[in-house]
């Protein structure tokens, strides 16, 4: 019938007017509620279209449809881009842009448009191993705290993600286990989704992975490989001392397990100790990428691997098609040599030192976890508020949050030893409250513009304590 969709409506409303469904709850996607409520897809859209538009929920792209964390003022706009009268403020995506780094980069560029080196960079696609010049720029690159990789170990990819994607393809096969830290880079979820590989969460603590819960796991496992960010984890801004590194390396060579190394951030940390290749490099293959510490329009990745391995992760990065356009890399190479990434770098690092003092600013009364100089925050939310709750309410306000949920592994499968999320593997309590934390990127607005946000995000997780 016509209106049978607002029937449905009702019952769900009524289901959220008695508590029964609560603020930040997640309704199913719309194939599962039409499959439980015997109605066709159709009828679905229309009975979540028609909660919408009562102000009762409001739908996430690539996430899905929430309760709301409050009533909706009267002619409240639902859009994110309308809700506040303000535009949009993303701070998922997190695309550090420095000032004056298009000028900067634009001399290499001019360089290449000479036509022998156009003609020589287009003729045809880069090799995985690049050139001797582009391997020796992107060992300085890669260089920190007294250690530099041997070039002839040096391999490239069309940017981190793909590296990271070569990486975990040449190390775990179809099936297989890696392990990671109980929070980590939603990325790495979805490559191991798309290459079929499990994932096994490895407890934390204030310095990231536990090396003892690393152990545990694998012998729980077998684990096929584990990936790491010791410098800089994201979400959490955790580093690890060298004492860490080195024990984390022990457990790499004692257990034959080799290690990913994600540094994506690393460059942040100039202070930061060696990175684990240094300490194992053998065991360890280091991946990395221009898209932070440059930009993300014209990009490279790269991969540090084992000195026995170049070929057998040159072929993995050839059979997914993950290898480095010609342009890029010569682009890449010449923004090196001419101290471009140097200097973008340096200010690249003030900038995020001047975000910093943003969120001290608005958030220094919460519980939040960063780094003075990192490009993202961890904050764990006052009672009552719950992660996709409050994402809700500021997808309301017009700033669009990660919610911690979407950084935490399950612990399916993992097997005694292994961490899950909130379990004793976790450690010290990092990485345990997902549920009831947000990622907040400071990257991609504005100073002003995240000054605002900020302040309006502060405003908003005050409003429900005075309830």
């Amino acid at each position: 019938m016509r209106d049978e969709y607002r029937r449905i409506a009702d019952r769900v409303a009524e289901r959220i007017a008695d508590g029964r469904l609560r603020p930040g709850d997640r309704l199913p996607p719309q194939r599962v509620f039409a499959r439980r409520q015997r109605i066709a897809g159709s009828t679905a859209i229309r009975v979540y279209g028609e909660l919408a538009r009562r102000g009762l929920v409001v739908g996430e792209v690539g996430r899905g449809t929430f309760v709301r964390a409050a009533p909706p003022p009267p002619g409240a706009a639902l859009a994110l881009a309308e809700a506040s009268g303000r535009a949009p403020v993303d701070l998922q995506l997190n695309y550090p842009v420095a000032a004056g780094q298009s000028e900067l980069m634009a001399r290499a560029l001019t360089a290449l448009a000479r036509t022998d080196v156009l003609a020589g960079a287009t003729s045809r696609p880069a090799a995985a191993a690049g050139t001797s010049e582009a391997r020796a720029a992107a060992a300085r690159v890669l260089a920190r705290a007294g250690w530099e990789p041997d070039p002839d170990r040096v391999l490239f990819a069309g940017n981190g993600r793909q590296a990271i994607a070569a990486a975990v393809s040449a190390l775990v096969p179809p099936g297989g286990a890696l392990g990671v830290e109980a929070l980590t880079y939603p990325l790495v979820k979805a490559v191991a989704e798309r290459l079929g590989v499990r994932l096994v969460p490895i407890g934390l603590d204030e310095e990231g992975m536990r090396p003892e819960a690393l152990a545990a796991a694998h012998r729980a496992g077998p684990l096929s490989a584990v990936y790491v960010q010791p410098t800089l984890h994201n979400p959490l801004s955790l580093t690890a001392g060298a004492g860490r590194r080195a024990e984390l390396a022990a457990v790499l060579r004692e257990s034959g397990l080799l290690a990913i190394e994600d540094t994506t951030w690393a460059f942040l940390e100039p202070d930061a100790p060696a990175p684990l290749a240094a300490h194992a490099p053998e065991r360890v293959v280091l991946v990395d990428s221009l898209s932070k510490r440059l930009a993300p329009g014209l990009t490279v990745g790269h991969l540090v691997v084992p000195g026995d391995r170049v070929e057998e992760f040159a072929r993995a990065l050839r059979s997914g098609a993950w290898t480095a356009g010609g342009l890029a890399l010569a682009a890449a190479t010449r923004w090196t040599a001419d101290g471009t990434v140097a200097e973008v770098v340096a200010a690249k690092r003030a900038d995020a030192a001047a975000r910093q003092a943003v969120v001290r600013r608005h958030l220094g009364a919460y519980a939040i976890r960063t780094g003075p100089r990192a490009y993202f925050c961890w904050w764990e939310l006052p009672a009552p508020w719950r992660a996709e709750t409050f994402v809700a309410a500021a997808a309301e306000r017009g700033i669009a949050l990660t919610p911690g949920p979407d950084f935490a592994v399950s612990g399916r499968g993992a097997g005694p030893g292994a961490a899950s999320e909130g379990g004793a593997g976790a450690g010290a309590g990092v990485g345990s409250g997902a549920a009831d934390a947000v990622r907040v990127g400071l990257a991609s607005p504005t100073l002003s513009v995240l000054d605002d946000a900020m302040g309006r995000l502060a405003a908003l997780a005050s409003e429900i304590l005075d309830i």
